[in-house]
């Protein structure tokens, strides 16, 4: 506790023990805070209430900084503006942000020409000639809490509109289709959906995916639109509680593909998008530890599948083969090459667009039918994040790509595709004086513990001097889990802490994709604590090369980012002033061991099965945060904050953890959003004004209290 909110601080709340007792592979455990688990007891929630009172007690003292910070959030935003249109049959789309509004506004307009590939330059000031509005966000929102979309999608034809809503937070969407030439509601409500929902290429049908109970996306349903929803088929069906299920039209709109996946293994099936009540027939019959992702094109005039793949090729290869017989020849693309991570390919009538990573960056290449060449597009940056935009189109004579860093704004090209030549056609509006030169990045690498290189990407407004001239504040971020890379990119929010001085770090630590699937295996199952001692080098590496101080140091991270920042507490808590763990995945061993829970047997994959593997048990149990809270250390401050509907991450998870943390001593808050999921509060007012006040504690964690520059005295102490 500092000193500015010591003097008249409430007392935390004190969460009633009441020992439970489990059994696995003959070791007993008690369990005194499982009881918050009772979501709809009330006695839960007036704790959850007494949490978020005193949290709000305990931040008062940083109502101004967290003001101040909303304010430069939005001061630095062009609060009206619309993004850069895209083309999709006869229309432009586009969408609209406006002052006040919370969320966002989707409109399209007629195309000028049939041979019109140049965006219009749109202006918020100016009316867009044949406009219309497809959908209102804040509309749709009046009234609600929360609000979210799950599916946006308007039919080949241009008539109707299919959207999906959420407004608990749960991620379950209910389904509405719309004519837009009407403005009427076309036929039922589907309740209860996942996201991503298709109209077939005909618009006769919506193609929608279901969940079990466990949350598991487990069922692929076709309904024809006008009919009642009680009769709609059932397309697909999955059985294993290891498999989730989804499904989507190809670009080239010739077929449904129903894919089925869990982190190691997938399987993918096809019907023809003429014929949605046929068979599916599968493109490779599932194989434990195989994954691919199919793709349809014309080459030659015959109909073939790209598939990616990692059988026998660690870090994939790229394959074509007949669509008339996929189990049949296959014929090499791209040939494995270790150290180049093929992530995707994405088919168009004549070309593909090929998404790689290479030395810990994602690359994206043009492959060419005839020759299998991939032609690299290039970037002037050392760290930069580029990747395709949105291409509806089968074929376009443009590619839509993005392009980003830590210092450079949200860009969009259009890169031709006869010339080579990149279009820049619109970048993210930063107001005030920002310059993109006032910042600099670098990466650096640090020696882990079992001596493997690990990347970490440091950010600094130059006018500090130079990152590690003299200790001042580092923020540093880490994920580390499925295969997630954290890329470069920017952040008007993160300006707040550059320019008071902080330095942002991400380590890129294993469990991540960044280095290659390698660095992924190497950071999951049993290699799991490589994850935390590779965040530990790094916060080490930056104390010891001078860049910071333990007193000056936070960390950072959300999900299983959270599974980090309860880890690392535990190892080396006199490494960090304090730690922000946001939906925390830190009670990880109770929530494994129940398959009842969401997603936990999916989950098995990464994590192991403890329930059934007791090397699996001892190894989770040695590290999971919840289990290893430990008497006799000073901890770091912690703000852990959840939401009540998250279903991926439990809200009890951070409940319990924090209840336990404070019985060794830990100064440790607990804020829970009442009507939010794991993404956290909607509309993105209330976003930055809640990610200012999480900015605003990691602040004052490391003594910056006010808008002076950051005091010297904490680099010496």
């Amino acid at each position: 506790m500092t000193s500015n909110d010591s003097a008249h601080a409430p007392s935390a709340p004190v969460a009633s023990r009441v020992p439970l007792s489990r059994l696995h592979h003959n070791d007993e455990v008690t369990d005194s805070y499982e009881w918050l688990r009772s979501k709809d007891d009330p006695k839960v929630r007036a704790h959850l209430e007494a949490e978020n009172e005193y949290t709000t007690a305990r931040m008062a003292h940083l109502s101004p900084m967290q003001e101040r910070i909303y304010q430069e959030i939005k001061s630095r935003t062009l609060e009206t503006d619309l993004s850069l249109p895209v083309r999709r049959g006869e229309w432009w789309y586009y969408g609209r942000t406006v002052e006040g509004k919370q969320y966002g506004i989707q409109c399209r307009a007629p195309l000028a020409r049939v041979d019109d590939w140049t965006p219009p330059a749109l202006s918020p000031d100016v009316e867009v000639p044949g406009e219309e509005v497809l959908l209102d966000g804040n509309v749709e929102a009046d009234g609600e809490e929360f609000f979210s979309l799950g599916s946006f999608e308007v039919s080949n034809d241009g008539n109707l509109l299919l959207y999906g809503v959420d407004t608990e937070g749960d991620e379950r969407y209910t389904l509405r289709v719309r004519d837009l030439r009407s403005g009427k509601s076309v036929g039922e409500e589907i309740p209860g959906t996942s996201a991503g929902a298709s109209f077939s290429p005909d618009a006769r049908f919506i193609v929608y995916s279901t969940v079990d109970d466990a949350w598991r996306p487990d069922t692929v349903w076709l309904h024809e639109i006008g009919t009642d929803v009680a009769s709609d088929s059932k397309l697909f069906h999955e059985p294993d509680d290891r498999y989730w299920v989804g499904a989507g039209f190809t670009r080239s709109d010739k077929y449904l593909v129903i894919g089925i996946g869990s982190s190691i293994t997938s399987e993918e099936w096809l019907i023809d998008a003429d014929d949605l009540r046929s068979e599916p027939q599968v493109v490779w019959p599932r194989r434990e530890g195989v994954e691919y992702d199919t793709d349809h094109a014309v080459v030659d005039g015959e109909d073939v599948l790209y598939i990616l793949h990692n059988d026998d090729a660690l870090d994939f290869e790229l394959v074509k083969v007949s669509a008339a017989d996929p189990l049949g020849e296959r014929q090499a693309v791209l040939a494995h090459e270790p150290g180049r991570r093929l992530l995707g390919v994405s088919t168009f009538r004549d070309w593909a667009v090929v998404g790689y990573r290479r030395a810990g960056l994602p690359r994206l290449g043009l492959l060419d039918y005839a020759t299998n060449d991939v032609k690299e597009l290039s970037f002037d940056e050392p760290l930069y994040a580029a990747g395709s935009g949105s291409n509806p189109e089968w074929a376009p004579p443009l590619l839509r790509i993005g392009f980003t860093s830590f210092i450079t704004p949200s860009t969009v090209f259009d890169y031709v595709i006869d010339s080579g030549e990149l279009l820049p056609r619109k970048q993210q509006i930063v107001l005030g004086d920002f310059d993109s030169a006032d910042y600099a990045q670098e990466r650096v690498w640090v020696t882990a513990a079992d001596g493997a290189k690990v990347p970490m990407s440091l950010v600094w407004k130059r006018s500090f001097g130079d990152a590690g001239e003299n200790p001042r504040p580092v923020h540093l971020y880490g994920y580390g889990s499925y295969e997630h890379s954290i890329d470069p990119g920017f952040s008007i929010a993160r300006l707040s802490m550059l320019d008071r001085g902080v330095i942002f770090a991400v380590a890129h630590v294993r469990g991540g994709g960044e280095m290659g699937r390698q660095w992924y295996e190497d950071g999951k199952l049993l290699a799991k604590r490589n994850t935390f001692t590779d965040f530990v080098e790094c916060a080490r590496f930056l104390v010891d090369a001078g860049y910071t101080t333990p007193a000056q140091l936070v960390a950072e991270g959300g999900s299983a980012g959270g599974l980090l920042m309860g880890a690392v507490a535990n190892l080396a808590p006199e490494l960090f002033a304090g730690i922000l763990a946001d939906v925390p995945f830190v009670d990880a061993l109770t929530t494994i061991l129940d398959p009842s829970l969401p997603l936990t047997v999916i989950e098995w994959d990464e994590w192991g099965d403890p329930l059934h593997n007791a090397d699996v048990y001892e190894y989770m149990k040695s590290y999971s945060p919840y289990e290893n809270v430990r008497d006799g250390v000073t901890y770091p401050r912690i703000l852990a904050v959840t939401s009540l509907n998250d279903t991926r991450v439990l809200y009890v998870e951070p409940a319990k953890w924090v209840a336990r943390l404070r019985e060794v001593g830990a100064d440790a808050l607990l804020k829970c959003e009442m009507v939010a999921g794991h993404g956290g509060v909607s509309g993105r007012y209330n976003a930055w004004r809640e990610r200012a006040g999480e900015l605003a504690w990691l602040l004052d964690v490391v003594g910056i209290t006010n808008d002076d520059q950051p005091k010297r005295a904490a680099a010496s102490s």
